[in-house]
């Protein structure tokens, strides 16, 4: 089905939808995680879709030889999930190593795959070049397959997409198809709805990355926000114009201004015309930092109360236990491994 659709039907029956989607615990989150994907599931569960988001701890393994500051970045994670609205009374916040039904579950999904399905997937191939291990960890390559539990645990049958991991959850699907083909239907085959979320660069002009440090996240003050924004990359032409193709580093801080606005970027640019860097980047400044003031007090209070975001997590954990738990029987007597 088509992503408009998708949505059309989504508008249409929202309960009808379990998203499942996350991040891993490896720093504060950005306004490129923001206008890419974070947003869009606020506007999901405030639709009606139940979601689910699963902080994937274990995953931060896969290329990383250590898993530095991994509590702090849990709990920060939490906090940024509940200061940009979303509401743990409507969805569910957890854990991966919370759930110990996930790992039961990824053994039979890797009986499903072969060592070359799992080894040609295209994003594998992108994270073993980034790799900061010395060398390429068994972990790394069960990464698809490690998502597929994710998402198939709780029969999620939409999941919010880049292009980029589209092969991910097209593994999920062939996983779910496979189960299902050899021990009967259990899991539905979940549907991928494309975001149109625009990219932004980083503030060197490469991708926007926490682990590059070209990132403005979501807890950054005012002045951090701005001293950001006037180191960002530009160019020499004075006359601002949006133009992503061949000025890419401009159009990014253009595009930036225009949804925190929500405007259109060819207007802001305009607007700007010969004002050049400076009127830009103070223009992206004000922005950035009207849109986020409300997010930012939110998060302030809630971080007075790190003992509400342990409960916050510890509740979404026991809602998440019970739903897989659950699964996972059903998932063994399907394979008629009940003893």
């Amino acid at each position: 089905m088509t992503s408009a659709l998708l949505e059309k039907s989504v508008m249409e029956a929202p309960h009808r939808f379990r998203v499942l989607t996350g991040d891993r615990p490896t720093g504060r989150l950005h306004l490129g995680h923001y206008f890419g994907t974070l947003h869009n599931r606020i506007r999901l569960q405030n639709l009606g879709v139940e979601v689910f988001l699963i902080i994937a701890d274990y995953q931060v393994l896969t290329d990383r030889d250590v898993a530095d500051r991994l509590t702090e970045h849990v709990e920060e994670l939490v906090l940024d999930y509940l200061a940009i609205g979303f509401d743990p009374s409507r969805g569910t916040v957890f854990a991966h190593s919370a759930v110990p039904a996930l790992n039961q579950l990824l053994l039979p999904f890797l009986s499903l795959v072969s060592i070359a399905e799992l080894g040609r997937n295209p994003t594998v191939k992108d994270e073993i070049a980034h790799s900061r291990q010395s060398a390429v960890s068994g972990l790394m390559f069960t990464y698809p397959a490690h998502q597929a539990a994710d998402i198939l645990f709780c029969k999620a049958n939409l999941v919010p997409v880049g292009q980029d991991q589209l092969p991910h959850l097209e593994l999920t699907r062939t996983i779910a198809r496979r189960f299902n083909d050899r021990y009967g239907r259990v899991f539905p085959e979940p549907e991928a709805l494309l975001s149109a979320a625009p990219l932004l660069l980083g503030t060197d002009g490469t991708k926007m990355s926490k682990s590059r440090g070209n990132a403005i996240s979501l807890s950054a003050t005012a002045d951090e926000t701005a001293r950001l924004v006037r180191g960002a990359k530009t160019d020499a032409e004075r006359h601002i114009t949006y133009d992503p193709d061949t000025r890419p580093e401009v159009s990014s801080l253009v595009l930036l201004a225009a949804l925190c606005g929500n405007r259109d970027p060819h207007e802001v640019a305009a607007e700007i015309g010969s004002g050049g860097a400076a009127a830009l980047k103070k223009t992206v400044t004000e922005a950035v930092n009207e849109y986020l003031a409300p997010i930012r007090a939110r998060r302030a209070d809630l971080a007075r109360d790190r003992g509400y975001l342990r409960q916050v997590l510890r509740e979404g954990n026991e809602r998440a236990n019970a739903i897989a738990d659950k699964t996972l029987a059903e998932v063994r007597h399907a394979m008629r491994s009940l003893y």
